[in-house]
């Protein structure tokens, strides 16, 4: 008999670099498999046969990738959770002691109790898209430090960063490119990069970041579009206390390609330079400011896609 006809399957999966640890709840069922082709097959296999209501992964970054597509291929049902929300789950329950099968156990009965939403896979276009976004950072990141070093270094020594400076400069520009044909590759991702880059101070890499990283804008509402990218100011009251508002979560690598968008869109955007100033006249602090003039561009963004229309200054 399935053992999901008589109970909720919920699995937790601790991802390693080498070896991934998978606990079924509530059978009390642990094992080990290796993070590899041969293991994740195995483990699916495994898996399969105990009809999950859900299969709860932490998300490190690239090492689980390789799960999730399997689970997707296998049309089993995955959450990618936000590792904070697991520790607070943890230190909720009072759990302290840490090993890779109490990891697993623990994910498992987060998956339970919480219930998290489970995760829709991005089409491979778009994957590939977020993917040469976050490369691309990686190298402007790179090539700022190398012409950092090339203004401190002595003269004799540039010759060995120049190349290299060639080097990265060439391979953002290929990088850029291949963005460029993925999104004309899709007429859904050219119709919505037109609108996006209709906006004065959002480029093709704010775009395709937008396009990839957050393809519910358009489609939520404009407090959830400024919560996803972490631009909402939470209270922190308590009491009599009232503390000063922050901004926290939300998805970073979209929320530092439009701090960047900002930052031209001050020079170039009439609307968010007034705004801007107009904070700061207010005493507000600088960074304060930019970041309630992103959470209005995200807005406005947001209401772009929702009704397919191009910016135009009179209504923004």
């Amino acid at each position: 008999m399935n053992t999901s006809t008589l109970q909720s399957i919920n699995i937790g999966v601790d991802t390693g670099k080498s070896q991934l640890d998978i606990y079924v709840r509530p059978l009390d069922i642990f094992f080990s498999i290796s993070n590899d082709d041969k293991g994740i097959k195995k483990a699916i296999k495994t898996i399969q046969q105990h009809s999950p209501q859900r299969i709860v992964v932490e998300a490190t970054g690239r090492l689980e990738m390789p799960f999730i597509l399997a689970c997707a291929e296998a049309g089993l049902p995955y959450v990618i959770a936000n590792p904070i929300h697991v520790k607070r789950f943890a230190g909720a329950i009072g759990q302290r002691a840490k090993t890779d099968k109490l990891d697993a156990k623990l994910i498992a009965h987060y998956a339970e109790a919480i219930k998290p939403t489970l995760t829709q896979l991005k089409p491979e276009s778009m994957r590939l898209m977020a993917d040469l976004v976050i490369r691309r950072n990686q190298l402007l990141t790179m090539q700022t430090m190398e012409k950092n070093r090339l203004q401190i270094m002595p003269k004799h020594l540039a010759m060995t960063i120049k190349p290299i400076l060639t080097t990265f400069k060439n391979q953002i520009e290929k990088i850029e490119n291949k963005l460029i044909q993925l999104i004309e590759s899709c007429p859904e991702y050219q119709a919505k990069n037109d609108i996006l880059q209709s906006m004065p101070g959002i480029g093709k890499i704010a775009a395709a970041s937008l396009i990839s990283n957050l393809p519910e804008l358009g489609y939520i509402t404009n407090k959830q579009a400024a919560a996803l990218v972490g631009v909402a100011p939470m209270n922190r009251e308590s009491g009599r206390y009232k503390g000063l508002r922050k901004i926290q979560g939300g998805r970073a690598q979209v929320r530092t390609v439009l701090y960047m968008a900002m930052m031209s869109a001050m020079q170039c955007n009439p609307v968010f330079k007034s705004i801007y100033q107009r904070l700061l006249a207010e005493g507000k602090p600088k960074k304060v400011a930019i970041i309630a003039c992103v959470r209005k561009m995200v807005v406005i963004l947001n209401a772009m896609l929702r009704d397919g229309v191009r910016w135009e200054e009179k209504t923004a």
